[in-house]
């Protein structure tokens, strides 16, 4: 013999937002987490890096007058 279910009580989910609340909660805490972990490599970020790209000297035009050194 076949059960017969009322539509509205076989549905998953419905009336219970606890999943959705959850998944929204754990993504503003991955935001707040991620936000303070940029703060803190920014922190710690030294102004003089050590083995970066040496810095670029400037090219001068081919006939341009040497500038002198002092």
């Amino acid at each position: 013999m076949t059960k017969i279910v009322d539509k509205n009580k076989s549905r998953q989910g419905l009336g219970k937002p606890n999943m959705l609340i959850v998944l929204v909660a754990a993504l503003i805490l991955v935001m707040v987490v991620w936000m303070g972990v940029g703060l803190f490599g920014e922190a710690i970020d030294p102004a003089d890096p050590v083995g970066g790209a040496p810095a670029e000297q400037p090219v001068e035009a081919p006939g341009a007058p040497a500038t002198p050194s002092n």
